[in-house]
Order: C-alpha cells, then structure tokens, then sequence
C-alpha cells in the first residue's frame, strides 16, 4: 500500500474533560485545549489522500488539510500578531486573504497537525504570560484594541466551528462518524 492510502498513524490527542467548576482562566483554557486535541483526533486514521479533497463544490477551500492549515495560522495571528504584536508570517495577504486556507496544499497532513501542535503550544506559552484583562500591542482597522479574554473566547469558538466543518469532511471522506 502505498503513503496515499496509508492511514495517518499520527496518534489523536488525548482530550480531557474540561472541569465542570473552575475559575475563568481555566474554564477558557481548557475547552480551547478539549478542541484544539479534536482537530487531531478527527484527522486520525485519515487516509492522506483524502485530506487535501475539498467536496463541496461551492466550498473548493474546505478540506481537512484546508482547516488544519488555516487554524494553525488563526492561532498565530491572534496570540503572536495581535496579542504580543509581533509580524505577522501568515501567508494570507489583502489581495489573497484566503491564502491559509491552501498553504496546505501538498503538505502532508502528519505535518500540518504537527505545526499546528506547535503553534497551539506558542499560543499557550503567550496565555500563561499574560493576564485575561491584558490589551493586545496590535489595533484592528478601526484603530481598537482586544483582550486575551476576548482572544480565547474567539479561539474557542472559532475552533468549535471548524470541528463541525472536519466532522463533515471527515463523514464525507471515509464515512467516519463520532470521533
């Protein structure tokens, strides 16, 4: 059997419960975290081929790769770029913004997970350094500036809705259901 029929044998992220009482820091933290672990565990055992397939006709961005890719840069533009205000290195541009969406294209899906995985970490290591309240360095266009608190609500829900996304690639991939 060759890589593309090969299932990825990257092993899901063990996905802890998040506790049922706790302060907001944690709460916020870790449902991010319980989602961030179910991108992994919807990509497990994906053959690689299937993860760059976009099968929605009106949707040629959305693919499994597609997700993966644009939620790793999601991460480093909110916690790296506004938060810290550092450049920001993500390939989306204001003549291609959807540029994270197909940066990828051809990279094998063991690798996108595991930048991803990087990336979360880098956010995490910038959550524990910073309080909830703390302004971003970065102003939107209109000249505003957000909250982590604001930032970890936004990555939670942002990464709760691209779930839903993979739970339907996934379906239509492989006919994988429930993980």
């Amino acid at each position: 059997m060759d890589d593309h029929h090969t299932p990825l044998t990257v092993p899901p992220t063990p996905r802890a419960d998040p506790p049922t009482a706790a302060d907001e820091r944690t709460m916020l933290t870790s449902w991010l975290d319980r989602h961030r672990a179910t991108v992994r565990t919807k990509c497990a055992g994906l053959a690689p081929r299937l993860a760059p397939v976009a099968p929605l006709g009106t949707s040629p961005l959305l693919s499994v790769s597609g997700v993966v890719a644009h939620l790793r840069w999601v991460e480093h533009f909110w916690f790296e770029a506004v938060m810290l205000g550092v450049p920001d290195r993500g390939p989306s541009t204001p003549e291609d913004p959807d540029a994270d969406w197909r940066s990828g294209a051809g990279v094998p899906l063991a690798d996108l997970l595991e930048a991803y995985e990087r990336q979360y970490l880098r956010s995490r290591d910038v959550t524990a350094r910073l309080e909830l309240s703390s302004s971003s360095r970065a102003e939107d266009p209109l000249g505003r500036r957000t909250t982590l608190r604001w930032v970890l609500v936004h990555l939670l829900e942002e990464t709760a809705r691209h779930n839903g996304h993979l739970d339907l690639l996934r379906e239509s991939a492989d006919g994988t259901t429930g993980t």
